[in-house]
């Protein structure tokens, strides 16, 4: 495929973004590779197999994860072979490998997985993402598999293959069957069991599987009563918080949006979601709920105008900004208010 100068230049200091020291600027660099999709791919594949350091290398492989060209497999199955790999790096190469499980090389990233994760010799990071990866295949067709991990040396690995007293495979309740049978075929009947499995299989599970829960999962809110949909939209806070944790904007948006149409305060992980990565596109919807927000709910007026502080000065913001200039106008004395008793922006 041929590349424009323009988007040449634009792919490369995206990629040269991937080994930023800062993790937002890293993940919005994934996200924004992504949407480049297919004219990124080569150069992603390049920066994967030998990037500048370990953090470079694995933000290649899961921008390749989540673009899914047939292009990226030969390469991640490659790294999976390298024993000596950097394990954060290898455990991304297992998520490129996963999308495939299906495809017309699936036989070979099933065997490539399996090698990695039986190898006891081998770092438990990719030995986890080889596990999890795994577990998109039929339970019948694993199972096998995973009994054989009943005398595994490792205890975290034994835990994740769902291994009770009597050595054989535990499959209900396994936190990533869950999320994954949430978005494949339909979100369970109880919020908490879902909210349950995203605090443990959030930090590993891919980002946009998080980013379909939380599209699923606002779906769902919309159909239930008051009460029940408190409790979903604690779930959809869960996925918020960890695509965060891991650096990632693709639900900004729904953020954004939340404090836009909410009636009231939110649970507080939205806004320990946005503090990690709300960006200069928050503060306006941070402002309005800012001020909305009734007399009677000074803890969540505090709330915001903390998070929004904290996004003003990661972003290094003055008030000559344009967005700053916008809400000051839109809502006069605002940011006046919400600099109140606390750090506020340059001059």
């Amino acid at each position: 495929m041929a590349i424009k100068a323009s988007s040449s230049k634009q792919i490369d200091a995206l990629i040269a973004d991937l080994g930023a020291d800062n993790a937002v600027t890293r993940e919005t660099a994934v996200a924004r590779l992504t949407l480049l999709g297919a004219r990124a791919v080569e150069r992603l594949i390049a920066a994967a197999a030998a990037g500048a350091h370990a953090d470079s290398q694995a933000g290649a492989w899961r921008a390749l994860e989540a673009i899914g060209d047939a292009r990226a497999l030969e390469p991640a199955l490659a790294a999976l072979a390298a024993p000596q790999m950097e394990p954060a790096v290898a455990a991304a190469a297992a998520g490129v490998a996963r999308v495939h499980l299906r495809g017309p090389r699936g036989a070979e990233a099933v065997d490539r997985l399996a090698t990695v994760l039986l190898d006891r010799a081998r770092h438990v990071t990719p030995r986890l993402a080889a596990l999890r990866a795994l577990r998109e295949l039929d339970p019948a067709t694993i199972a096998p598999m995973l009994a054989s991990l009943a005398g595994d040396p490792n205890a975290t690995i034994r835990t994740e293959a769902g291994l009770d007293g009597r050595d054989a495979p535990r499959r209900a309740g396994d936190p990533d069957a869950l999320v994954a049978q949430a978005v494949e075929s339909g979100l369970p009947e109880d919020p908490a069991a879902l909210r349950h499995a995203l605090n443990l299989s959030g930090a590993f599970l891919p980002l946009p599987v998080l980013l379909r829960v939380v599209e699923r999962v606002r779906e769902r809110e919309g159909s239930e009563p008051a009460a029940v949909r408190d409790q979903w939209r604690l779930t959809r806070a869960a996925a918020h918080v960890a695509l965060a944790n891991r650096g990632s904007r693709l639900a900004l948006y729904d953020l954004r949006e939340s404090l836009e149409t909410a009636k009231g305060p939110l649970p507080v992980e939205f806004l320990a979601a946005l503090a990690l990565v709300g960006d200069t596109s928050s503060l306006e919807a941070i402002a309005g709920a800012h001020a909305k927000a009734k007399a009677k709910d000074a803890w969540w007026r505090d709330q915001l105008a903390r998070v929004f502080r904290e996004i003003v000065a990661r972003e290094k913001l003055t008030r000559r900004h344009a967005v700053l200039k916008r809400i000051e106008k839109r809502w006069p004395g605002g940011l006046d208010e919400i600099w109140a008793g606390g750090a506020g922006a340059a001059g």
